[in-house]
């Protein structure tokens, strides 16, 4: 657990046994293990982000009609791109999906991203599209497996993840991800929430 996590957790009056503090730099270690031999993506959902949809009238490209990054998750990003920057991990790619929580997430962790729609949220298309952009992402997921020493940085959203991953994360959560031998998803690390 970082510094910075430590801090808030002081400043709600929350405490974490000795135990727990080190469970969570050990699986911080852990993924920076993994990080660092490469083979894997590490797919993030975007940072804090008050609400749960977005108003029905929104637009991509729009962030004014779209649900957006508190101060707290503009904050838990830059902690996110920190963390990185002490464990001198350099993404060889950094993509996000085209919503303006997800790229804000991704820019101010690590300067810059280049939209990839396969990352987008599902919003009321046909399943086909979303059955689709899940096939792209596993495709993506099972070449940057056969690319040892490099991994890449994907933000996206809890729903993209879950149905990717088949696993829940928190806001600003990363899940260290593999392909199999058959290109089945494979996760192998958590990075926890800056």
């Amino acid at each position: 657990m970082s510094d910075p996590s430590r801090r808030a957790l002081l400043r709600t009056g929350l405490t974490l046994p000795l135990w727990a503090l080190s469970d969570a730099k050990a699986a911080d270690d852990e993924a920076a293990r993994t990080l660092r031999g490469g083979g894997v993506v590490v797919a993030f959902r975007h940072a804090q982000a008050p609400g749960t949809f977005d108003p029905p009238n929104f637009r991509l490209g729009d962030c004014g009609t779209q649900r957006n990054l508190s101060d707290e998750g503009r904050a838990q990003a830059r902690r996110l791109g920190q963390w990185f920057q002490r464990q001198d991990l350099r993404p060889s790619r950094v993509r996000s999906s085209p919503w303006c929580r997800c790229m804000d997430t991704a820019t101010l962790a690590f300067g810059s991203a280049e939209i990839w729609p396969a990352l987008g949220s599902p919003r009321g298309s046909p399943e086909q599209t979303g059955a689709q952009h899940l096939q792209q992402l596993r495709e993506a997921l099972t070449e940057a497996t056969g690319q040892p020493r490099r991994f890449e940085v994907w933000v996206t959203h809890m729903f993209v993840l879950a149905d990717l991953a088949q696993q829940n994360t928190a806001p600003g959560e990363g899940l260290v991800l593999r392909a199999d031998a058959h290109g089945a998803v494979q996760v192998v690390a958590r990075v926890a929430a800056a």
